[in-house]
């Protein structure tokens, strides 16, 4: 497999590069497009779930999209070092009931030479949100517009 820039080491820039990359590959909703910015032997731990590889990863990329419509992510950066990345984000989803949800969370990414990502430890919570409430509202067409406001802008 050939390199997924930005690789390490980081950089303030490359870090919310790599951040942004990985934010439109999720808006995108693609679960095989999201798998590809992960090493083979990817190790996820997402809430209490522990995954490796990218078959499932993508296996449950595609049922979380089943279950989370109208799905809209931020991420921001947090801290980074030379091959790691931290990254807080936030995400807006309704559920089959028609309930909405805002998940606030923590990443911790590290990265190979080849800037694919090895490990990914997720913390998320939930909070029930009215429709009204929602602040994530651009087209789920596209990844977030460049002039949306990221999570700092929002007060989040």
């Amino acid at each position: 497999m050939s390199a997924r820039p930005p690789v390490p080491p980081f950089t303030a820039t490359t870090a919310a590069q790599k951040a942004r990359a990985a934010e439109d590959a999720w808006n995108s909703r693609d679960p095989e497009r999201c798998a590809g910015a992960y090493s083979e032997d990817s190790r996820w731990r997402n809430r209490s779930t522990f995954l490796q590889g990218r078959d499932e990863i993508v296996a449950f990329l595609a049922a979380k999209w089943e279950r989370e419509h109208d799905y809209r992510l931020i991420k921001e950066v947090w801290a980074f070092d030379d091959a790691r990345i931290a990254v807080r984000f936030v995400y807006e989803w309704r559920s089959d009931a028609g309930q909405w949800f805002r998940a606030h969370g923590n990443e911790n990414w590290r990265f190979d030479a080849d800037g694919l990502m090895t490990h990914r430890h997720a913390s998320i919570n939930d909070v029930a949100i009215d429709e009204a409430d929602r602040l994530f509202r651009w087209d789920l067409a596209g990844p977030r517009p460049a002039d949306h406001p990221g999570l700092s802008d929002l007060g989040l």
